[in-house]
């Protein structure tokens, strides 16, 4: 069903009523669009020992036997689901994803984490190592530390055990089941 207007000024309640049904529906689709997305990582190395798709399932497993919580595990898995298509601004992708449905400080770790990461390479580029002392006054910043020194610097390894993507499919369905975080949010809720 769609509506007939030609511009959102002539819409009326009747219209969004309609829309908002239409988008729900589009809305509980978004885990499986996400999971699928996560799947174009399989097979690209860049040059790592893992492609990025073994990387993201290392990164949130080591996050799930670390104990953190279900969203933060999500966040370990979809860090760099971004790659695809902000090849040189993956960390803001990502957490532009996330934003809608995680805490602020989960987005925060997801959003600086490439910063972060900088930490182990950064120099070999002839860029500061540092750069992430400039987020030192945050109070993210040794989340996002943490995040980088338990789950995403150790997982390159390509001796680790496989683990299976549907492991961490019902945790993707809960963490984006409805927003939380958004301007929309309220939108959501009504029926």
């Amino acid at each position: 069903m769609k509506v007939s207007f030609a511009k959102m000024s002539e819409s009326t309640a009747e219209d969004w009523g309609i829309i908002m049904q239409e988008q729900k529906a589009f809305v509980s689709k978004l885990p499986d669009r996400i999971i699928s997305h996560l799947e174009l990582l399989r097979g690209d190395y860049g040059g790592f020992p893992v492609d990025r798709f073994e990387h993201s399932l290392q990164t949130a497993h080591s996050a799930a036997e670390g104990g953190e919580d279900e969203e933060y595990i999500v966040c370990a898995l979809l860090h760099d689901i971004g790659d695809t298509l902000g090849s040189t601004n993956h960390p803001d992708v990502a957490a532009a994803i996330l934003q809608p449905f995680v805490s602020e400080a989960n987005h925060w770790m997801v959003k600086h984490h490439g910063i972060f990461q900088g930490y182990n390479f950064f120099h070999y580029l002839g860029l500061d190592r540092n750069m992430r002392e400039n987020y030192r006054d945050s109070e993210h910043f040794e989340r996002t530390e943490r995040f980088i020194t338990k789950y995403d610097d150790p997982a390159f390894d390509e001796k680790a055990k496989k683990i299976p993507l549907s492991l961490f499919e019902p945790m993707v369905r809960n963490v984006f089941c409805k927003p939380k975080n958004s301007l929309y949010k309220d939108a959501f809720d009504a029926d």
